[in-house]
């Protein structure tokens, strides 16, 4: 699809293609081997993790909640709420390193097994990640302009950092797409993962969504895609899905080129100077769309295929062939258990009514999260840019609690009252 408007400014060593050329030497012939599951010293043993279960609550007229909806007007455009699939139900837990996660399922009946699972498997490959000794020579081995290439070209620069990303990615990919099993002929968790391998869905994700689409909309637990039938008993998306995945592709990169070209000729900001304002400060493009050359569509990293080592070779297809063996065998090893709801004790003290959003720093931000507590019946009394500070009306533990999770899902920090 043709591209118009402001030229894209450029940055010395920006290069996606050699990016990419440079992390397919670090992982030939493949991160993890084979593409079975890891080892058994990575996977863990037998365990029980305990879930909670929230549903999530739509807005008046709609289908999607409050977060979801002010996600998808203000970063989706031009997809219609109609495209959105919205999960049931917030998930919490603890994984096995006792770090808490949130994340969604349903309307599926695959249920939080799924998005549990995915976390530990996870887990399994970023420690087989690091015990990996060969690829760290390898990447201690880059030279200058290797370093060079990544700086201006990634936005996590570290070589590791970037696979641990990608592999985080393809959970994402599973978990948010697992809303939609009920579009698919599979049946079962280990099912459903093989079933979207073989019918290549994580390629096509990473060859269509646009950066910070899949993080986003993951967060709220929703996902604007749907399933058609496939060869055999394979899934695809259908050309209406393709066509609108396109053009928000297309509507953010010529928003990032618009911001970047009004920061460089009418701000007068250097290139770098823009970066640093609009990505890393304003959080309001992203630095690979702002920076893309006309006339060059942006290509993942890990999906770009280069000659190492005497043939032809790819990042993404072992990781993800290793994702879902591992996956499917954690299956096994993982049994969950739904735990009890928290508790219904009313909040007298004032101190139990305030907390802190450290991320919390702009005008929409206020109007954000004041719009979100009220949609939950926590009016706010108090809520200071400054000190970072809110005061709202929870009228029970639970209420308190389920609020402090929509607001993450809505991409803030929450720090509780202690």
């Amino acid at each position: 699809m043709p591209r118009s408007g402001p030229a894209s400014p450029r940055v010395d060593g920006y290069d996606r293609t050699a990016a990419s050329r440079i992390l397919a030497r670090l992982a030939f012939p493949g991160l993890f081997g084979p593409g079975g599951p890891v080892g058994a010293e990575f996977l863990g043993g037998e365990r029980e993790i305990g879930y909670r279960l929230a549903p999530l609550m739509p807005g008046p007229g709609s289908h999607l909640t409050a977060s979801q909806q002010g996600y998808l007007t203000s970063f989706m455009r031009p997809c219609p709420e109609s495209l959105v699939i919205s999960a049931t139900h917030r998930v919490t837990w603890h994984d096995s390193d006792g770090i808490p996660n949130v994340a969604h399922c349903g309307p599926s009946s695959l249920g939080p097994v799924v998005p549990i699972a995915a976390r530990e498997t996870t887990l399994a490959l970023w420690r087989a990640l690091a015990a990996d000794a060969a690829l760290a020579d390898r990447i201690a081995r880059l030279d200058d302009g290797d370093l060079a290439v990544l700086e201006a070209t990634t936005t996590d620069i570290e070589p590791l950092e970037i696979f641990r990303i990608g592999v985080e990615a393809t959970a994402r990919t599973l978990v948010q797409h697992a809303y939609l099993a009920g579009q698919t002929p599979y049946g079962t968790p280990a099912a459903f993962a093989r079933g979207l391998r073989d019918s290549g869905i994580f390629a096509v994700v990473a060859r269509t969504w646009y950066w910070e689409l899949q993080a986003s909309t993951f967060r709220r637990g929703m996902i604007p895609v749907s399933f058609a039938p496939g060869p055999g008993t394979s899934v695809r998306y259908p050309a209406e899905t393709v066509a609108m995945l396109r053009a928000m592709k297309e509507a953010t990169i010529a928003e990032a080129h618009a911001v970047m070209s009004r920061a460089v000729t009418e701000e007068k900001l250097t290139v770098t100077e823009a970066v640093q304002k609009y990505y890393h400060d304003l959080d309001q493009i992203a630095k690979q769309y702002a920076l893309l050359p006309d006339g060059e569509q942006p290509r993942c990293l890990a999906v770009m295929t280069h000659p190492v080592g005497g043939q032809r070779f790819s990042v993404q297809p072992g990781v993800i062939d290793t994702y879902v063996e591992t996956f499917a065998r954690l299956l096994g090893l993982v049994r969950i258990t739904l735990l009890p709801g928290l508790p219904e004790e009313e909040i007298t003290d004032p101190e139990e009514r305030t907390f802190h959003i450290p991320d919390m720093n702009c005008r929409h931000c206020r109007a954000t999260i004041t719009a979100l507590l009220e949609s939950m019946q926590a009016p706010v009394a108090e809520i200071d840019l400054v000190t970072k500070r809110v005061v709202a009306g929870f009228r029970t533990v639970a209420a308190r609690e389920r609020a402090f999770d929509a607001i993450r899902d809505a991409g803030y920090t929450v720090v509780p009252p202690r």
